[in-house]
């Protein structure tokens, strides 16, 4: 969905201030404006500016929890499953996932010490500033740790070569009207 709704919170929510990155609650009874939802995640406006919401919390939205699938591919660990999982990752202010928005510009697979897989991927983000980053790289963590096979995962959040829309993909010029 990435239509616009307005919705009143159903309970207390736990929240991620947009873009400082900085953990919130928004109360029961809040009118929420939903921006955006993509990736398992959902962008709302409300009094105070943009947050985040995780999909876990999706009652407080008054929709449904829905449990998200590890990956888009299913199979053995593989480059193209690690791709694919990080292409259901999000800027939670931009419709593009990260890989299409060139903020991934490193992705190695390698043997864990269990016989599993280690993935590292180096990402940055749109902007220096941007708290929003150790969010952005936990949710990609947690989405390669929770397919089969890999074992360990990290994300770090690099800044050479600064980002520039340059490094959107065709596709993601596609999504935002660039092309």
């Amino acid at each position: 969905m990435n239509s616009p709704s307005t919705v009143q919170l159903k309970r207390d929510c736990a929240v991620v201030r947009i873009p400082a990155g900085t953990t919130d609650t928004l109360t029961s009874g809040t009118e929420v404006h939903i921006t955006q939802t993509l990736g398992g995640t959902y962008t709302v406006q409300a009094p105070g500016g943009l947050f985040r919401i995780v999909a876990q919390d999706a009652d407080a939205l008054g929709l449904e929890v829905v449990a998200q699938p590890a990956a888009v591919v299913t199979g053995p660990v593989n480059e193209q499953l690690i791709w694919e999982t990080l292409r259901t990752c999000f800027d939670p202010e931009i419709p593009v996932n990260i890989v299409d928005l060139g903020l991934v510009y490193d992705m190695q697979m390698s043997p864990a010490k269990s016989g599993g897989s280690r993935v590292d991927v180096k990402m940055t983000l749109t902007a220096p500033g941007c708290g929003m980053g150790p969010a952005i790289a936990g949710d990609a963590q947690v989405k390669l740790l929770n397919l089969e096979g890999v074992e360990d995962a990290t994300v770090e959040v690099v800044w050479d070569p600064p980002w520039h829309h340059s490094m959107i993909t065709p596709a993601g010029k596609q999504v935002l009207g660039l092309e």
